[in-house]
């Protein structure tokens, strides 16, 4: 019996202990902002390119239509 309630305070200590929480909540934290940032990196690289692509055109449009070309 003593080893029972040796246990069954242990368990209690153990689920009332919040010493860890805020690492545990921090490290998700940080793990939503990288999903997040790789998410929008992914997405934003075509959404780059094609403004890119779009600006030379006209950038070329522009450099041959002024030298007449």
């Amino acid at each position: 019996m003593g080893q029972e309630a040796e246990m069954a305070r242990w368990l209690d200590q153990f689920r009332l202990d919040e010493e860890g929480q805020d690492l545990v909540e921090y490290a998700l934290i940080i793990t939503f902002i990288a999903i997040a940032f790789l998410a929008f990196t992914y997405n934003g690289a075509a959404s780059v390119h094609g403004i890119w692509t779009k600006d030379n055109a006209n950038l070329v449009w522009a450099n041959t239509t002024a030298t007449g070309g």
